[in-house]
């Protein structure tokens, strides 16, 4: 039997019909969703409105970002004077008031929420990819890690920053310069001008070095563009001024704070390179000795009282004050810090600046501070009796107290506050222990090399570790001694010495030093010889002791303690 041909006609005829009839089928589906949407809309006391086709203006539209709204499924779709509208599918949705709440906060206007379907929000959803790019202004010197790396491989020595320098154009100098600073760790960059050319040093591990020079006639540019970046007033060269701006890396945050002071030939700039990072440094970085560790973990830990950290500026003071704070900071602890300036942002604590020109100063900082219930006080430092006996008092009534004051060592503490007027009966039960300490460098591990020191250092060394007081049980063996020394290398920048190491005293009060400083006749040497009978190891028997593990050299220790 013959098959009858197929009428084509009657085929698209059937194909179009069945088209026709799932559109259908999938616009009743739609309705049934926004139906279904407007019920969901009633059952919560909320406005339904469909989005599909409206036009949604750029401006309100971008009022929440696009990667907000795709994990809310929410919209601005209209903005009335002192209004938002949005519209959101599920006003239920996990955390979503409280990213209303916030949004009301920081547009300070109000927020009228709509419900919609998922359909209208797919439909909006295409909208965010028709706005215009909008590139992020940035305040100051934008460094990206790619600056880093590409001026971080042009130069492998840190006495060849010239030659980096003759290929970049005035306007990235600047650039270059921080580039080059957080390439090698430097806290800071001086830019001096003089009679015939500007230098340029970096402080690398405390340490200055000429790096550059570069010509008197971009002198003008140059300071123009520091003092732009750092919000500074151009057009005032003849008193010193104080601005910062900060620079947004790939995995930190550098704060950089600029001074400005009038000289002969211009001005000299100095910018402090402050890195987020350095806020976060735990307790057990900080260097200590295993002994030195468990002794001030034990008085860190006592309820109240204080802690004293000296030594002079530039010796880790803050850095250490920051660590014990990391240590002892907990959720069921409140801690206030009050700093002249604020360096670092340590998240839980809450940190307050003082203002010499509103009269706020320490002494009336700490007042404050106490009336708001702390258990921990950081007093950045101790300049006068009265935020002395503040200090004290807040100690003896139940606080942990913790601060620095400028002295040599530890048991040189004592008289200063004795000078400044401190009652001994008050002092002696408020302090709990004193801890001096110096920053020295560390040797590359690279390229550090075994040295012999002269006869007579080595003589020196054998003294000052013989005489370590018996009651802290150790007594390193000094019949075979092996020295390092710096070398040189691409990985230390051919300066021998990468990163600082804390050498430290720590002189826990105990009742013999609490009788020396209730006597008419205080000593520093007596409260010395007293606190290392009890065990206390001085600052340079804990550099040599350093020295003898190969983190640092001996001219380190000696150029530091002694």
């Amino acid at each position: 039997m013959q098959q009858q041909p197929t009428d084509p006609h009657v085929s698209v005829a059937s194909k179009k019909s069945e088209e026709k009839l799932e559109e259908k089928m999938h616009q009743l589906a739609l309705k049934e969703k926004e139906q279904q949407t407007q019920m969901t809309a009633y059952a919560a006391g909320l406005p339904y409105i469909s989005l599909v086709g409206m036009p949604i203006p750029p401006g309100p539209l971008s009022i929440i970002p696009e990667d907000d709204a795709k994990k809310f499924k929410i919209v601005c779709f209209a903005e009335i004077i002192g209004e938002f509208r949005v519209a959101v599918t599920d006003p239920a949705a996990e955390g979503l008031m409280d990213y209303l709440n916030a949004l009301a906060e920081k547009t300070s206007s109000k927020i009228t929420i709509f419900v919609m379907s998922e359909t209208s929000f797919a439909s909006v959803e295409k909208l965010y990819k028709q706005l215009p790019k909008i590139r992020p202004e940035v305040e100051g010197v934008q460094i990206t890690q790619d600056d880093l790396d590409k001026y971080g491989e042009e130069f492998s020595d840190i006495r060849k920053l010239n030659e980096l320098l003759a290929g970049v154009t005035l306007t990235e100098i600047i650039t270059v310069l921080i580039a080059v600073a957080l390439k090698t760790r430097s806290s800071d960059v001086h830019i001096e001008a003089e009679e015939k050319d500007v230098k340029v040093r970096l402080r690398v591990d405390g340490i200055l070095h000429d790096i550059a020079s570069l010509p008197a006639s971009s002198w003008p540019r140059i300071i123009s563009r520091i003092k732009l970046v750092s919000g500074l007033k151009i057009n005032v060269a003849d008193r010193p001024q104080d601005g910062r701006f900060t620079i947004f890396l790939k995995e930190d945050k550098v704060d950089v704070r600029v001074s400005t002071l009038p000289t002969s030939y211009g001005e000299s700039v100095v910018m402090r390179l402050l890195r987020s990072s350095a806020a976060g440094l735990q307790f057990e970085q900080l260097g200590l000795s295993a002994y030195n560790e468990k002794l001030l973990k034990a008085e860190i830990e006592k309820p109240n009282g204080m802690i004293i950290t000296t030594g002079p500026t530039g010796s880790g003071k803050t850095t250490t004050l920051y660590a014990i704070l990391n240590y002892l900071n907990s959720p069921d602890i409140k801690i206030i810090t009050l700093e002249d300036p604020v360096e670092y942002k340590l998240a839980g604590i809450n940190q307050s600046q003082i203002d010499a020109s509103r009269n706020y100063t320490f002494a009336a900082g700490l007042r404050s501070i106490l009336r708001q219930d702390p258990d921990i006080v950081m007093v950045g430092e101790i300049r006068d009796l009265e935020t002395a006996e503040i200090a004290i008092n807040a100690a003896l009534t139940g606080h942990v107290v913790i601060s620095t004051i400028h002295t040599n060592s530890a048991a040189g503490a004592i008289p200063r506050f004795l000078a400044m007027g401190v009652k001994g009966f008050l002092l002696a039960p408020a302090m709990n222990a004193i801890m001096g300490q110096r920053l020295v460098r560390r040797l590359c591990v690279e390229c550090k090399q075994e040295v012999q020191p002269e006869q007579d250092a080595i003589t020196r060394v054998k003294k000052i570790l013989t005489e370590m007081s018996p009651a802290s049980g150790i007594q390193p063996d000094v019949s075979s001694m092996h020295f390092f020394g710096p070398k040189g290398c691409d990985v230390c920048h051919g300066l021998g010495y990468k990163g600082r190491v804390g050498i430290y005293e720590i002189m826990a009060m105990c009742p013999e030093i609490e009788a020396q400083i209730l006597s008419s006749q205080v000593s520093e040497y007596t409260i010395q010889d007293i606190a290392v009978k009890n065990g206390m190891i001085t600052m340079v028997q804990d550099g040599l002791l350093r020295v003898l593990e190969g983190v640092t050299s001996l001219d380190e220790v000696f150029s530091v303690a002694d």
